[in-house]
């Protein structure tokens, strides 16, 4: 990919592995200022919780995204060569593990699933 010099695609790549590593961060930060409220009201309690560590969770999913796509872009456009291509593997295939673990994680069912009817009712209420 010869359209873009090599030193402005190092410096997109840097720039989308910065901003997945700031919404991971963000993440963290906004469910935990969001939960520490819940506690100073008396409010933490269990669905609490939870809404804290999906709250994070989304955050470092979101992240992963991020940094998944500066890793594409980057064994694509900067380096393309068999052993890059094998690492970019290995690396999509270990965050996509992550991802789908912490899917589970923050919503208590596989992606493929159906929500329940429970969770339904929940989400139309708010």
């Amino acid at each position: 990919m010869d359209i873009l010099p090599p030193d402005l695609l190092h410096l997109i790549t840097r720039t989308i592995e910065w901003c997945g590593i700031a919404i991971i961060v963000g993440g963290l930060v906004f469910g935990t200022l969001r939960f520490a409220m819940r506690v100073v009201a008396a409010q933490a309690d269990e669905p609490g919780f939870r809404r804290y560590r999906a709250d994070v969770g989304r955050g470092i999913l979101l992240g992963l995204e991020f940094l998944v796509a500066a890793d594409i872009i980057a064994t694509v456009a900067i380096e393309p060569s068999l052993e890059s291509l094998a690492i970019l593997a290995g690396i999509v295939i270990i965050r996509t593990f992550l991802s789908l673990s912490l899917e589970v994680e923050v919503s208590g069912r596989w992606p493929w699933q159906q929500p329940s009817t429970e969770v339904q009712e929940r989400q139309s209420t708010k």
